[in-house]
């Protein structure tokens, strides 16, 4: 882990910050000399990291692996090995340079099936933008409407609180029973007593 550690922090810093600071002076100065070096590195370092992410997964138990790293882009950049120039001018110059042509093919398709593919799926995501859109203003729509049917069709006595209070509940059961015991002695004391006065009159 700290083998990582240390060659990530090595390539960061003199395989990337070094050679973009160089590069920058060489703009500013407008060395053509300096433009075609740090050039070919760029391109041998794009080649490089792109290697990089692969071996990284399968050769990381390779003894000495993060040192042997380092030491390839201290070899790139080392103004006495010149590793970069070497490299580019016997192995990536000459190959690219024969497949120019098939790259430069590959590339247009590429170029033209993902401006289509870009087309489509940006046709299809517009419609089921549009389409949710619609959905949910129809949805809105309807809850609304029906919202103010349930109010059009209630009382509006209700509403104010000044209706009919509400039914009481039934009684339970068997008590009806225990009033009609209790209850009819009182109706015929009243009764007799409305028929005495009735008398006495």
């Amino acid at each position: 882990m700290v083998s990582w550690i240390i060659s990530r922090l090595v390539v960061l810093i003199f395989g990337t910050l070094y050679p973009a600071y160089y590069s920058y002076k060489a703009v500013k100065s407008k060395d053509i000399k300096e433009y075609v070096k740090w050039m070919m590195y760029w391109i041998i370092f794009a080649l490089f990291t792109t290697a990089e992410t692969f071996t990284d997964i399968f050769l990381c138990w390779f003894p000495f692996y993060y040192e042997l790293k380092i030491a390839f882009v201290a070899w790139l950049l080392s103004p006495y090995t010149k590793g970069s120039s070497l490299l580019y001018r016997k192995f990536v110059h000459p190959t690219l340079s024969s497949k120019e042509k098939e790259i430069d093919d590959c590339l247009v398709q590429a170029k033209d099936r993902s401006y289509d593919a870009l087309v489509h799926f940006g046709k299809r995501g517009l419609n089921v933008a549009a389409t949710a859109a619609v959905m949910a203003a129809s949805k809105g729509q309807g809850a609304l409407s029906e919202r103010l049917r349930s109010f059009s069709m209630q009382d509006l006595t209700t509403i104010r609180g000044d209706g009919a209070p509400a039914p009481s509940s039934p009684p339970p059961p068997g008590s009806g029973r225990a009033s009609g015991k209790h209850g009819q002695p009182k109706m015929s004391r009243s009764a007799s007593e409305s028929a005495g006065s009735s008398g006495t009159a």
